[in-house]
């Protein structure tokens, strides 16, 4: 298949869409982990072609939605300290913090730098060596081993002034405690594919079984989606709850052994992490092994570093959204207080967000 054409075409998705009308049942609320899916569902109008009783619930598989403020915090203490240059990724210069954000404190003199490669980070430490540059790591298991190569190259390579705030987190865990949450109207899930490249399937194996629902392993184009949706309703008509592959043309069983490797030699398992709008969810963050310490941001700027808990704007639904309790709509201040260029909650915020795609996609 042409994966600019095929994977899109209307011939294919009409062919795909009538499958899921002929094996559809009964109703079933479908959870899509990643952000991408829910744009693709947003974008293609998929949640309009499926049956009515399938219901598309938007999870917390946005790396910037689910970074609490304290977080945001802490980088912006790091980010004020003498001659540091603080790095990160573009979407985590909007996320608001508890008074402020990256992007109005870089307007307000701070050397805070948005790179589109934790790569980057390398060279501007060496472009700056009398400076401390400060790398802010997010994302979940798909860009962890990308942030270990660079530790990995920092230390073998003689790169003396790169630390790194580590925020990455992962899916399971989540999903583990919003399963576990009372009013559960979750009974399938659409997993994230570019996770899943790098992890493998067995990571998904305790969740089905444990709560007897179908997963499956989603590509990002629209005929994805639907036949994703098609291989659920089978196994809801089938009363299973299997872990399947439909991204097969870039997801194998094991997953990448080598990038597992790497993220296992840098980084452990966190007691616990707080989530934005999930709160503390226990082993569901890394952090660098106490063998790299010295690089380690936390541990080098850890007394200027607060622990404290900061609540969500009382207005904003970002948390009952991620869990999938309520809808970007169902919120009061979406689309009028709340957009993507003044935005009150980080599901705005970011292009995966789910308020962002139904912004953008807003289908009247």
């Amino acid at each position: 298949m042409d994966i600019y054409n095929d994977f899109r075409s209307s011939e294919n998705i009409g062919i795909l869409a009538d499958e899921v009308r002929r094996i559809y049942e009964k109703p079933v609320n479908i959870m899509e982990i990643c952000g991408g899916h829910t744009h693709v569902i947003m974008r293609f109008g998929i949640n309009q072609i499926v049956p009515d009783g399938v219901v598309f619930l938007h999870g917390p598989g946005c790396p910037v939605c689910v970074m609490p403020k304290e977080r945001i915090d802490q980088a912006i203490i790091i980010a004020g300290e003498k001659d540091v240059i603080l790095v990160t990724l573009g979407d985590m210069m909007r996320v608001p913090g508890s008074v402020s954000s990256l992007m109005k404190e870089r307007a307000g003199g701070h050397d805070i730098r948005m790179v589109y490669s934790p790569l980057d980070s390398i060279r501007i430490a060496r472009e700056n060596p009398s400076k401390k540059v400060v790398y802010c790591a997010i994302g979940f298991e798909t860009t962890a081993p990308i942030t270990a190569a660079v530790i990995h190259q920092t230390l073998t390579g003689a790169v003396k002034n790169l630390l790194f705030h580590i925020n990455h987190v992962l899916v399971p865990p989540a999903i583990h405690a919003i399963m576990s949450s009372e009013d559960v109207k979750i009974e399938a899930f659409i997993a994230p594919g570019h996770v899943s490249t790098i992890t493998g399937i067995d990571i998904y194996q305790d969740i089905a079984k444990s709560y007897s629902v179908p997963l499956v392993v989603s590509g990002f184009e629209p005929v994805d989606i639907l036949q994703s949706v098609s291989m659920i309703l089978r196994q809801v008509s089938e009363g299973r709850g299997d872990v399947e592959i439909q991204y097969k043309r870039a997801v194998n069983p094991e997953g990448n052994i080598k990038a597992q490797d790497l993220v296992s030699r840098y980084f452990a398992t966190r007691e616990t992490f707080r989530w934005r709008g999930l709160g503390d969810i226990p082993r569901s963050g890394l952090r660098l092994k106490d063998d790299y310490s010295a690089v380690d941001a936390e541990v080098v700027y850890g007394e200027l570093l607060p622990d404290i808990r900061i609540d969500d704007h009382k207005f904003c639904l970002c948390g009952e959204i991620l869990r999938g309790k309520a809808r970007p709509t169902d919120c009061r201040v979406f689309g009028n207080a709340c957009t993507p260029k003044n935005p009150i909650g980080a599901c705005m915020v970011s292009s995966e967000g789910a308020c962002h795609a139904y912004y953008t996609y807003r289908q009247v």
